[in-house]
């Protein structure tokens, strides 16, 4: 009995992890969908493993066909684009200010562009937020 169960593990083949590589070329700034992804058979050290962690997100190099899909290579939907007219605010609590800004950078919620303040020429630093506004100061984004 001990000699079939040593023979069964021994026979057994290693189960391979699946990692999510693209199928076509994704350009930067191209939104992933479900047909630029595929599922392979090879454990591929910090590669997305679910079709659902891409699809929807913006890709932010180029990403080659065949190549493994890595978070740090994605990003969320781009909803500011460079020199967009966008709407600063500054929230303490008490105070509200708002200004209307240009973006310099584009992103997707969540992250961090520098924004130029067209009353005051003032080159800032603001967080995306997820209704396009850029929270000045260091408010966290909730819902990001």
């Amino acid at each position: 009995m001990l000699r079939w169960l040593c023979l069964l593990l021994l026979a057994a083949s290693p189960a391979l992890a699946e990692s999510l590589v693209a199928t076509r070329l994704i350009l930067p700034g191209a939104t992933v969908a479900a047909a630029d992804v595929a599922l392979a058979r090879a454990a591929i050290p910090d590669a997305l493993t679910a079709p659902d962690q891409a699809i929807g997100q913006t890709a932010r190099v180029a990403i080659y066909a065949g190549r493994p899909l890595f978070a740090a290579d994605l990003g969320p939907a781009i909803s500011v684009t460079r020199n967009q007219s966008v709407t600063l605010r500054y929230d303490t609590g008490a105070l509200v200010i708002t200004a209307e800004g240009r973006a310099l950078g584009q992103g997707g919620a969540g992250d961090t562009i520098r924004v130029l303040n067209t009353a005051s020429k003032t080159t800032l630093s603001g967080r995306i937020m997820p209704d396009g506004t850029i929270e000045i100061g260091n408010t966290p984004c909730a819902g990001c």
